[in-house]
């Protein structure tokens, strides 16, 4: 299992629909999750600086290969179309990022 941290900016205006997006999310979007080995998956938001954090636990063993697959899947990308409008990534990101990856620093259990 390989734990995850992933930060993004959301558009101040953007903030009462994105909470309301997620407080249901489509169904067919969360089975793609769970199929492409993802789990204890968390999103939270840091207002004022309306930046969202997103926690996930990876139990596969090729990220690559099932974040492709995540990301060819027609119901996610409509989500996806959604959501991302609302959302600011960091320049700083990677180029195939949207999200931007964090290094994890400290962890116990």
């Amino acid at each position: 299992m390989q734990r995850m941290g992933q930060v993004l900016a959301l558009k101040p205006d953007a903030i009462d629909e994105y909470k309301r997006l997620h407080a249901d999310v489509w169904p067919g979007v969360l089975a793609k999750i769970a199929e492409c080995n993802i789990r204890n998956y968390s999103i939270y938001l840091r207002e004022p600086e309306n930046l969202l954090f997103a926690y996930f636990e990876y139990h596969g063993s090729d990220f690559a290969a099932d974040s492709a697959k995540m990301a060819a899947d027609p119901l996610t990308q409509k989500w996806w179309s959604v959501c991302g409008p609302l959302q600011q990534p960091f320049e700083s990101r990677a180029t195939s990022e949207w999200w931007a990856s964090m290094e994890e620093v400290f962890h116990t259990d």
